[in-house]
């Protein structure tokens, strides 16, 4: 579906491309469509009003209240115009419950972002959908971005529907993972991740970004860097039979909730020793990337010196871009707070690696 959406924006000149912007507030409009125009023409259009222009349209970005009527009637109009297309839309959502979310994926939202994130994030996304091809560092990060998330998605069918895992496709994907990281820069990676919605598939590839600068910081030899990149990227194949209710539910989960969720450790271990993996380190990421230093993680209770060192890398990764992620109904926490989060468990962190992580996050800029 990604490449039949690409196809018509991929194809076209920028002064070809058409998109229409849906908004409610105008006085955000001018800054969307201003970013938007960098990537081709930008029509703007009230909810009560309808585009008529005659060109093939690329794309839709929606700024406005869901639950109005004409909000609903506007977007369902467009998709009527063009039903022989997947027409990406982006949808800016102010109140990210799991009802608005279901709501926007039923008038056509491709992808659902907070109201709140700056326009050239949401010019990311639609880009990214689009199939814009960029050029550079960023074009670096983009390839390395999408081999990384084919490999991984490719994983996470596999490891859902009982099927052989293929982990040579997971090979292919770790070199572009540290090219993208080492030549495009971490800001790049985790901006072009944080365009995708998808819960489980944006953590996996912000922790694996987050692994493959903190093992270029620490200097790790090329084939550790690969090993450790590899067992950040697939650590989380359990969330694959985690229900779909709880994996991407906003806010807080229940107590039962959590007692499900935090199955997917031990699952993801048993996924990966059925389909063959023999990697020590693979399998010990997967199982114990959630034990604390006293004994208080799971699903072992492990405590000290019983927690490898390549585990204790990974698990600072990991928190860091749990506290980290954009969702759409979420900020991104800001640098300075998710560190001074680590920093506070000392006992459950060890205390030094914590804080060559966040040198390794400074030195990236």
């Amino acid at each position: 579906m990604q490449e039949s959406r690409a196809a018509a924006g991929r194809d076209a000149m920028p002064d070809e491309r058409t998109f229409v912007l849906v908004t409610d507030r105008p006085d955000r409009s001018a800054a969307i469509s201003a970013a938007l125009r960098g990537i081709g023409l930008c029509d703007v259009v009230g909810p009560d009003e309808t585009w008529r222009g005659r060109r093939a349209l690329a794309g839709v970005v929606s700024d406005m209240t869901l639950a109005r009527p004409e909000a609903d009637h506007c977007l369902r109009t467009l998709q009527r115009r063009f039903p022989d297309k997947n027409l990406p839309v982006i949808c800016l959502l102010r109140k990210a419950t799991q009802d608005a979310l279901r709501h926007a994926k039923t008038l056509g939202a491709t992808v659902c972002m907070p109201a709140y994130v700056p326009p050239e994030t949401i010019v990311a996304a639609l880009a990214n959908q689009v199939g814009i091809v960029a050029e550079g560092e960023a074009q670096t990060v983009s390839q390395g971005v999408a081999r990384a998330g084919e490999a991984l998605n490719g994983l996470l069918a596999e490891a859902r529907a009982g099927q052989p895992l293929r982990m040579g496709a997971v090979e292919a994907g770790l070199g572009p993972i540290l090219t993208a990281v080492r030549e495009g820069g971490l800001a790049r990676w985790l901006d072009t991740v944080w365009t995708h919605d998808d819960a489980t598939y944006q953590h996996c590839l912000l922790v694996a970004g987050h692994a493959a600068q903190f093992s270029l910081h620490l200097g790790f030899r090329h084939e550790d860097q690969l090993r450790f990149v590899r067992a950040a990227l697939i650590h989380d194949v359990g969330k694959a039979r985690i229900p779909l209710e709880i994996l991407n539910k906003p806010g807080r989960l229940t107590p039962d909730e959590m007692v499900v969720m935090r199955t997917h450790a031990a699952i993801g271990h048993e996924i990966l020793v059925a389909g063959g993996e023999r990697d020590p380190i693979t399998l010990a990421a997967a199982r114990h990337h959630h034990e604390m230093l006293d004994g208080s993680g799971y699903p072992d209770g492990l405590v000290g010196s019983q927690i490898g060192d390549i585990v204790r890398l990974l698990t600072i990764c990991d928190i860091y871009a749990a506290l980290t992620e954009r969702r759409p109904y979420k900020a991104p926490m800001p640098m300075a707070d998710a560190m001074a989060i680590l920093s506070a468990m000392d006992g459950k962190l060890e205390a030094r690696l914590v804080q060559s992580f966040g040198e390794s996050l400074k030195a990236a800029g």
